[in-house]
Protein backbone atom coordinates (compact mmCIF):
# COMPACT_ATOMS: atom_id res chain seq x y z
CA UNK A 1 0.00 0.00 0.00
CA UNK A 2 1.19 3.51 -0.82
CA UNK A 3 0.08 6.86 0.42
CA UNK A 4 -0.25 10.15 -1.43
CA UNK A 5 -0.65 13.49 0.26
CA UNK A 6 -3.38 15.93 -0.68
CA UNK A 7 -1.72 19.13 -1.96
CA UNK A 8 -4.39 21.29 -0.30
CA UNK A 9 -5.04 19.88 3.19
CA UNK A 10 -1.95 17.61 3.48
CA UNK A 11 -3.98 14.56 4.55
CA UNK A 12 -2.92 11.11 3.33
CA UNK A 13 -4.86 8.94 0.88
CA UNK A 14 -3.91 5.24 0.76
CA UNK A 15 -4.07 3.11 -2.40
CA UNK A 16 -2.81 -0.26 -3.64
CA UNK A 17 0.06 0.43 -6.07
CA UNK A 18 0.20 -3.20 -7.24
CA UNK A 19 -2.97 -2.66 -9.31
CA UNK A 20 -1.24 -0.04 -11.49
CA UNK A 21 1.83 0.05 -13.72
CA UNK A 22 4.77 2.48 -13.62
CA UNK A 23 4.01 5.61 -15.63
CA UNK A 24 0.24 5.28 -15.27
CA UNK A 25 -1.72 8.43 -14.33
CA UNK A 26 -4.07 8.23 -11.34
CA UNK A 27 -6.77 10.70 -10.28
CA UNK A 28 -7.78 11.22 -6.65
CA UNK A 29 -10.43 13.17 -4.77
CA UNK A 30 -9.46 14.04 -1.20
CA UNK A 31 -12.15 12.82 1.24
CA UNK A 32 -11.40 15.70 3.64
CA UNK A 33 -11.41 18.78 1.38
CA UNK A 34 -12.75 17.36 -1.95
CA UNK A 35 -9.67 18.61 -3.82
CA UNK A 36 -9.19 16.79 -7.14
CA UNK A 37 -5.60 16.04 -8.11
CA UNK A 38 -3.64 13.57 -10.17
CA UNK A 39 -0.31 11.79 -9.95
CA UNK A 40 1.82 9.74 -12.28
CA UNK A 41 2.93 6.47 -10.72
CA UNK A 42 6.68 5.95 -10.73
CA UNK A 43 9.91 6.58 -8.90
CA UNK A 44 10.13 9.95 -7.15
CA UNK A 45 12.64 12.51 -8.42
CA UNK A 46 14.25 12.61 -4.97
CA UNK A 47 14.85 8.84 -5.00
CA UNK A 48 16.35 9.07 -8.50
CA UNK A 49 18.67 11.84 -7.31
CA UNK A 50 19.67 9.82 -4.23
CA UNK A 51 20.39 6.74 -6.33
CA UNK A 52 22.50 8.77 -8.75
CA UNK A 53 24.45 10.38 -5.90
CA UNK A 54 24.98 7.10 -4.02
CA UNK A 55 25.63 4.90 -7.06
CA UNK A 56 28.92 2.98 -6.84
CA UNK A 57 31.65 4.39 -9.05
CA UNK A 58 32.57 2.23 -12.02
CA UNK A 59 36.18 1.72 -10.93
CA UNK A 60 36.06 -2.05 -10.79
CA UNK A 61 35.89 -1.98 -6.98
CA UNK A 62 33.44 -4.26 -5.25
CA UNK A 63 30.72 -2.58 -3.24
CA UNK A 64 31.51 -3.04 0.45
CA UNK A 65 28.87 -3.37 3.14
CA UNK A 66 29.52 -0.91 5.95
CA UNK A 67 26.02 -1.24 7.38
CA UNK A 68 22.78 0.62 6.92
CA UNK A 69 20.27 2.80 8.72
CA UNK A 70 16.64 1.66 8.78
CA UNK A 71 14.33 4.65 9.19
CA UNK A 72 11.11 3.54 10.90
CA UNK A 73 7.91 4.71 9.18
CA UNK A 74 5.79 7.30 10.97
CA UNK A 75 3.30 10.04 10.03
CA UNK A 76 6.07 12.16 8.46
CA UNK A 77 7.68 9.60 6.13
CA UNK A 78 7.83 6.04 4.82
CA UNK A 79 10.30 3.35 5.84
CA UNK A 80 13.69 4.03 4.27
CA UNK A 81 16.98 2.14 4.19
CA UNK A 82 20.13 4.26 3.89
CA UNK A 83 23.48 2.57 3.19
CA UNK A 84 26.49 3.77 5.17
CA UNK A 85 29.96 4.40 3.78
CA UNK A 86 33.37 4.33 5.41
CA UNK A 87 34.09 7.72 6.99
CA UNK A 88 31.67 10.45 7.98
CA UNK A 89 27.97 9.93 7.20
CA UNK A 90 25.97 13.15 7.68
CA UNK A 91 22.28 12.46 8.43
CA UNK A 92 19.46 14.96 8.05
CA UNK A 93 16.34 16.04 6.21
CA UNK A 94 16.50 15.79 2.40
CA UNK A 95 16.44 19.09 0.56
CA UNK A 96 17.63 19.71 -2.96
CA UNK A 97 21.15 21.15 -2.92
CA UNK A 98 21.88 19.98 0.64
CA UNK A 99 25.31 18.26 0.47
CA UNK A 100 24.65 15.55 3.09
CA UNK A 101 25.27 11.91 2.17
CA UNK A 102 22.48 10.21 4.20
CA UNK A 103 19.35 12.26 3.41
CA UNK A 104 16.00 11.20 4.85
CA UNK A 105 12.94 12.10 2.77
CA UNK A 106 10.62 13.45 5.46
CA UNK A 107 8.21 16.21 6.41
CA UNK A 108 9.40 16.05 10.04
CA UNK A 109 9.73 19.72 11.10
CA UNK A 110 11.87 18.79 14.12
CA UNK A 111 14.65 17.22 12.00
CA UNK A 112 17.46 19.54 10.93
CA UNK A 113 19.00 19.44 7.47
CA UNK A 114 22.28 18.32 9.07
CA UNK A 115 21.06 16.69 12.27
CA UNK A 116 23.81 14.24 13.26
CA UNK A 117 26.77 12.25 11.93
CA UNK A 118 27.86 8.64 12.14
CA UNK A 119 31.55 8.00 11.64
CA UNK A 120 32.21 4.48 10.32
CA UNK A 121 35.78 3.24 10.79
CA UNK A 122 37.75 0.04 11.24
CA UNK A 123 39.72 -0.60 14.41
CA UNK A 124 43.15 -2.25 14.58
CA UNK A 125 41.54 -5.70 14.37
CA UNK A 126 39.60 -4.75 11.23
CA UNK A 127 36.26 -4.64 13.04
CA UNK A 128 33.77 -1.91 12.09
CA UNK A 129 33.08 0.80 14.68
CA UNK A 130 30.22 3.29 14.60
CA UNK A 131 30.40 6.62 16.46
CA UNK A 132 27.32 8.87 16.65
CA UNK A 133 27.58 12.63 17.24
CA UNK A 134 24.88 15.33 17.32
CA UNK A 135 24.92 17.95 14.54
CA UNK A 136 24.47 20.29 16.62
CA UNK A 137 20.71 20.25 16.16
CA UNK A 138 17.81 22.18 17.66
CA UNK A 139 16.01 19.12 19.07
CA UNK A 140 18.96 16.87 19.92
CA UNK A 141 19.89 13.28 19.17
CA UNK A 142 18.71 10.54 21.53
CA UNK A 143 20.30 7.10 21.97
CA UNK A 144 18.12 4.66 23.94
CA UNK A 145 16.02 7.64 25.17
CA UNK A 146 19.09 9.46 26.51
CA UNK A 147 20.07 12.76 24.88
CA UNK A 148 23.62 13.20 23.62
CA UNK A 149 25.43 16.10 25.26
CA UNK A 150 27.14 18.80 23.18
CA UNK A 151 30.34 17.43 21.61
CA UNK A 152 29.61 13.94 22.99
CA UNK A 153 30.64 11.00 20.80
CA UNK A 154 28.72 7.79 21.51
CA UNK A 155 29.74 4.34 20.26
CA UNK A 156 26.72 2.56 18.82
CA UNK A 157 26.36 -1.06 17.78
CA UNK A 158 24.24 -3.36 15.63
CA UNK A 159 20.56 -2.94 16.59
CA UNK A 160 21.00 0.40 18.36
CA UNK A 161 17.89 2.58 18.22
CA UNK A 162 18.45 6.33 18.05
CA UNK A 163 16.03 9.20 17.52
CA UNK A 164 16.46 12.47 15.66
CA UNK A 165 13.50 14.83 15.88
CA UNK A 166 10.40 12.61 15.68
CA UNK A 167 12.25 10.02 13.58
CA UNK A 168 13.49 6.70 14.97
CA UNK A 169 16.36 4.92 13.25
CA UNK A 170 17.93 1.48 13.79
CA UNK A 171 21.57 0.79 12.91
CA UNK A 172 22.28 -2.50 11.16
CA UNK A 173 26.02 -3.14 11.22
CA UNK A 174 27.84 -4.28 8.11
CA UNK A 175 29.71 -7.50 7.54
CA UNK A 176 33.21 -7.70 8.96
Amino acid sequence: MKRVRCPKCKSFITFDETKYSVGQRLAFVCPNCNKQFGIRLGVSAAKRAQKAENAPQETGEEVLDYGSLHVIENVFHYKQILPLKLGENVIGRYMKGNPINCPIETDDPSMDMTHCTINVSKNAKGKLEYVLKDGPSYTGTFVDNEILADNEHRNIFDGTLFTIGATSIILYAGKE
